[in-house]
């Protein structure tokens, strides 16, 4: 039988207990419990198909994590080079899972009954696996199978994939904003370099995870999800360079300066919005070609405005406005990392509310236009301001449009916060994060 027998024992031992308060925290004891539950569903699978096989279920049981994200700065620049600030967070997507001597895809999703099944035989887009969990296994899959060792996606000489069967459950929820489909690709990615044998750093696994969604799952994205939930801790990312982005780590603990970071989950939901999303990509680059370059990020940002009337005529009003918001955003965001950086959180903090209300202004992603009557991040914005005042902050969170709003709350106001917003929101709508400072891993445990 698979070694799950003994896991309850070895997740007592200290060795697992740190590797778990590492990832966790002071949730670990509980996190303890989800992972031996995972293993138990994983092992019973393997019995009951090695039932129908007649073969004996000796398979090795693995634990892989990948966190989601929350973005601090930079709302909406990654897609035109821009920069960003942006965390790990300890709520994440789990795998339990067993090679195969196949190369079948196996997985069951917690709070699903039916198993994802994917041929890695075949590594193709399948038109109608698109917007689905198969499609993001086959894209990464893709990207997996053509990583070559000192190159990049798309090299010449393909790898021989393992598959693998096994339980997924997430902490991440989808349309949370803190970005369920990056973990799911990171966590898939690190699965299959791992079985592979394969050594894929962070930035190419998260530039796998993004070809995955954008070519196979059908959703365009820029790189900071991913980049954040593979490389770990608080970041800043220049993405200047797509092809080589620049990481630099920022040591910081909002907890030990007195304040609570959370999301507010306003219960708008992200299906009919992908045309919302694509459109600031593709209005910020219309006024970039105006300006005769490919990306907002190439242009001297004094030419938004010198030329703003030829770009209001030719791209409209809208699409000007969004590129007032990239400049000032871009540069606001090493403002942020050095704010933190000199443990000026006063001086952040102002930064964090300017970057909301230029997000609400000028980039104009807080509610749809398709929809004027459901404005839940407007009201959710509008209640922190009123509760929060001069004490905290509060800005739109990741994409926009529907989905969370991002609040730091004084520590001692926290609880009357989380009762306001939940009796506009429901319970549990209130999601408190904490940094978490490793990205996607195998978990050895």
């Amino acid at each position: 039988m698979p070694e799950h027998k003994d896991l309850k024992r070895r997740l007592e031992d200290k060795a697992a207990q740190k590797t778990l308060a590492d990832l966790y925290g002071a949730d670990s004891p509980s996190q303890a419990k989800r992972y031996l539950r995972l293993a138990e569903l994983a092992a019973g699978d393997l019995a009951s198909s090695a039932r129908a096989s007649g073969e004996a279920p000796d398979s090795e049981l693995r634990f892989y994590s990948a966190p989601g994200r929350t973005e601090l700065g930079g709302n909406h620049t990654d897609h035109n080079r821009g920069r960003v600030l942006c965390a790990a967070v300890r709520l994440d997507a789990v795998a339990c899972v067993a090679p195969s001597n196949d190369r079948m895809v196996k997985l069951i999703s917690d709070g699903y009954d039916d198993p994802i099944v994917v041929d890695l035989s075949s590594l193709a887009a399948v038109p109608k696996e698109r917007g689905t969990t198969a499609a993001l296994i086959r894209g990464v899959a893709w990207g997996i199978s053509k990583f070559v060792d000192g190159g990049s996606v798309g090299g010449e000489r393909g790898t021989k994939l393992c598959g693998f069967s096994g339980r997924v459950a997430s902490s991440v929820l989808p349309g949370s904003g803190l970005s369920s489909s990056a973990a799911i690709e990171l966590l898939l990615g690190t699965i299959m370099a791992d079985l592979a044998g394969l050594e894929v750093g962070p930035l190419e696994k998260a530039k796998i995870g993004q070809f995955a969604e954008n070519e196979y799952f059908g959703k365009p994205c820029g790189l900071m999800d991913q980049t954040a939930s593979a490389v770990g801790g608080i970041v800043a990312i220049d993405f200047a360079d797509p092809a080589a982005p620049k990481v630099k780590r920022v040591a910081y603990d909002f907890a030990e300066e007195g304040y609570d970071l959370v999301v507010v989950n306003t219960g708008g939901s992200h299906a009919d919005l992908t045309a919302d999303y694509a459109a600031i990509p593709v209005e910020m680059k219309a006024v970039a070609a105006v300006l005769g370059a490919s990306h907002l990020r190439e242009i001297d940002p004094a030419l938004f405005i010198s030329r703003g009337p030829e770009i209001r005529k030719v791209c409209g009003d809208r699409a000007f406005l969004r590129a007032l918001h990239f400049a000032a955003e871009n540069e606001r965001v090493v403002e942020m990392r050095q704010a933190l950086e000199a443990d000026d959180l006063g001086a952040y903090l102002k930064l964090v509310k300017k970057s909301g209300r230029s997000s609400w202004e000028q980039l104009q992603n807080i509610y749809a236009p398709s929809a004027p009557a459901e404005q839940g991040v407007s009201v959710a914005l509008a209640l922190s301001e009123n509760y929060i005042g001069s004490k905290g902050a509060w800005r739109v969170h990741g994409g926009g449009f529907a989905g969370t709003i991002q609040a730091y709350v004084p520590q001692k106001r926290s609880a009357g916060y989380t009762e306001l917003m939940e009796r506009y929101f429901g319970a549990g709508s209130v999601i408190p994060l904490s940094v978490r400072a490793s990205g996607a891993l195998r978990v050895r445990l």
